[in-house]
């Protein structure tokens, strides 16, 4: 099952990207972040409540869902979205395939563990082969001031992110059920969202266009419902570091279909690329001696 979960992260959040282009338009980015996790927050309480397995979480617990909202439902969105203005979205992929290191460096400040050579030596591979898929959007970007606050927001936006993972695995070390916590930190990180889209004065407009629509709702639930409750299943399973890996592999998926639906060209460094990225993923991946689960961590 945890390949499955692997694999099945990887093809939604690698195909994501387009329900995301399709939501660049008359609505701020503000506002449809917050619409697409009102959304998925709801639709998972909901569905948990129907099938009976909505595990109520104790005050005690609540900041560190809290706080798991403000990493992976909110600031780092905000911060990948608004990069995406100043930098070319390559060079944010690029940045975002870093987290297995960021998710090394984290675990190592907070809870002391050394990283495995193998996973420095796959994430190494992975950044590299990322780095040859969008070798010519790096090199053709002008750098200078603009350029290096976009790359600020996206290495701030993958921070999030990977301290994210760290605050998940925390909460389900302490027995707390990942839909459960995603159902409360998506609606807390919606709040959030509209927190920032108010103090900023902007609109809360709406588009109700079927393109529109139907992006929001494969964002809302393929995309945030499914893709993170796999993800974080996996990150409880394999660890953090492991489990973001697969980061590298969602612009694979994303240019395989570019090569089909938009005549993307593959070159020998697009080829060199995606061999970096397969072998970093068969280091990481390819011999653990026990399940992360099963691995003693620190509680936080």
């Amino acid at each position: 099952m945890t390949a499955f979960f692997y694999a099945l992260t990887v093809l939604i959040w690698g195909t994501t990207w387009i329900a995301i282009k399709n939501q660049l338009g008359a609505v701020p980015v503000e506002v449809s972040i917050a619409y697409r996790f009102a959304l998925a927050g709801s639709v998972l309480f909901l569905a948990l409540i129907a099938m009976r397995r909505f595990q109520p979480i104790a005050l005690r617990h609540q900041p560190f869902v809290a706080l798991q909202a403000v990493c992976l439902f909110s600031c780092n969105f905000l911060c990948f979205y608004n990069a995406t203005i100043y930098v070319p979205s390559g060079i944010v992929s690029v940045v975002f395939s870093a987290a297995t290191i960021f998710n090394m460096a984290n675990a190592f400040l907070i809870h002391r563990r050394k990283p495995e050579g193998r996973v420095l030596g796959g994430a190494m591979f992975g950044v590299a082969g990322i780095a040859c898929l969008f070798w010519e959007t790096v090199t053709s970007t002008q750098f200078g001031a603009d350029t290096a606050f976009g790359l600020g927001l996206a290495l701030l936006g993958t921070w999030f992110f990977s301290a994210g993972n760290l605050v998940s695995a925390r909460n389900q070390r302490h027995g707390l059920q990942v839909a459960s916590v995603n159902a409360w930190a998506m609606l807390y990180g919606a709040g959030i969202v509209s927190l920032v889209a108010l103090a900023q004065g902007i609109p809360f407009a709406f588009e109700t266009s079927p393109t529109y629509v139907g992006s929001l709702l494969y964002l809302a639930i393929p995309g945030s419902v499914i893709g993170f409750t796999t993800y974080l299943t996996v990150v409880h399973r394999l660890g953090p570091e492991r489990a973001a890996s697969m980061t590298v592999l969602f612009p694979v998926v994303a240019l395989t279909i570019s090569v089909f639906a938009e005549s993307y060209r593959v070159t020998p460094l697009v080829g060199l690329g995606l061999l970096f990225v397969l072998l970093g993923n068969g280091l990481v991946l390819g011999r653990w001696h026990r399940p992360a689960a099963q691995r003693p961590m620190a509680k936080a």
